[in-house]
């Protein structure tokens, strides 16, 4: 095997390397692409599920017993976040973890919205005591591949047609929030200090602050592009304090291991994603459909999160004049196997996790999207793709280490 820092067209370069010694790491190779480094230095790109557990009571009994096995046979080499239980870390597989700073100070929550209020002057002295106690036992454990900041928020952004979004809720808090204050400061200070001003940038009549507040009482969205300018900019200083003091804090109690942001379950929009970026963080935890452009040099690694191909773009008809012929279901997975190649070839991406180990109840195969349907049997119309794919990626591995 070539060593590690020298430099080939497929190997990494020499430069600094983003993590510590003898614990997962990322580098750029010679032609600008991101890799993970396991422990031992060797190339890995990470292929994980999301939310993998063991059977939960008698009555589970079609379960697979061992998911480790079944992960391991379908060619994964990681867990995810989600699982009842350590399994992974029990198992010897690498997997990531959680620190949950949402948990700490006040929550903000509200349709589409779960976020920790980061204006509060006590939220950074609390995430660094949620970090502390998080890292106390994986501080020195090289199986973890990295902190996952929070695996359970909701940004307020790119809402359902009709729901107020981040911005105008947080204008609507209670003014015991922090971030209620923050928020009419950070917008009236945009248009010189007057609601006059506002409003007419907005184009919405605004006598007064509760006329927000009763719009979204009413579940009526501020949609003006005016409004969506100002809302991008608070985003972005949103996201720019969340991430810049959870990665503080895990650096401060865990300085091995590295930093991947918050799990985005769905898609968040440019300003929040432009936070969620070097130095705050190392490697960026992105919904797959919010890729950067394949083209060029990438600025950023990317670890593709929330992978599946049973959403509507995957199963709507071919366009009117289009060779069609597939079943719904053949053209899903047709569909599915062609993004994954582009994943796969993708230079900022270092791995993928598939987005459930197990259906949720009323999902129906072939159109649902864990890896176990409900009754315990195999869900073969997605393991049997991922299977072989995770095998070229196993055979990549190996050609670049023998290169």
């Amino acid at each position: 095997m070539r060593p590690p820092d020298e430099v080939s067209p497929s190997g990494p370069r020499p430069g600094p390397r983003r993590g510590a010694d003898g614990f997962f790491g990322v580098v750029q190779a010679a032609d600008g692409r991101w890799q993970f480094q396991g422990p031992d230095g060797a190339p890995f790109f990470l292929r994980g599920v999301q939310g993998v557990c063991r059977p939960g009571s008698p009555e589970d009994r079609g379960f697979p017993p061992d998911p480790a096995s079944c992960l391991r046979r379908w060619g994964f080499n990681a867990v995810g976040l989600g699982g009842l239980e350590p399994v992974g870390r029990d198992d010897g597989l690498p997997f990531l973890a959680t620190a949950d700073f949402v948990r700490v100070g006040r929550q903000m929550v509200a349709p589409g919205l779960r976020l920790p209020d980061v204006f509060d002057p006590d939220w950074a002295r609390l995430a660094a005591e949620r970090a502390q106690a998080a890292a106390t036992l994986l501080a020195d454990d090289p199986a973890l591949i990295g902190w996952v900041t929070d695996g359970d928020l909701d940004w307020g952004l790119e809402q359902p047609a009709g729901l107020p979004s981040l911005l105008q809720l947080c204008l609507s808090l209670e003014p015991s929030f922090p971030a209620y204050h923050a928020a009419w400061e950070f917008v009236l200070a945009l248009h010189r200090n007057r609601l006059d001003e506002l409003a007419a940038a907005w184009e919405t009549p605004l006598a007064n602050r509760e006329v927000v507040r009763d719009m979204t009482r009413r579940e009526q969205a501020l949609a003006s592009r005016g409004y969506l300018r100002d809302e991008a900019r608070w985003a972005r200083e949103f996201a720019r304090r969340y991430f810049t003091a959870t990665a503080a804090a895990l650096r401060e109690s865990d300085p091995h291991h590295l930093v991947l942001g918050c799990r985005f379950r769905r898609p968040v929009g440019a300003a929040v994603l432009g936070e969620c970026a070097y130095p705050a963080v190392d490697v960026a935890l992105a919904h797959w459909q919010e890729l950067p452009p394949s083209g060029g040099r990438p600025g950023h690694p990317v670890l593709a999160g929330e992978v599946d191909w049973t959403t509507e773009a995957f199963l709507r008809p071919p366009p009117a004049g289009r060779a069609g012929g597939l079943t719904t279901v053949e053209r899903m997975l047709q569909r599915g196997r062609l993004a994954l190649g582009r994943l796969a070839r993708h230079p900022a991406v270092v791995g993928y996790l598939w987005s459930r180990w197990q259906d949720e109840r009323g999902e129906q195969p072939p159109f649902a999207r864990g890896l176990v349907h409900v009754d315990g049997t195999e869900a073969r119309e997605h393991t049997e793709l991922l299977a072989a794919f995770n095998a070229r990626q196993w055979a990549e591995r190996e050609r670049v280490e023998a290169s």
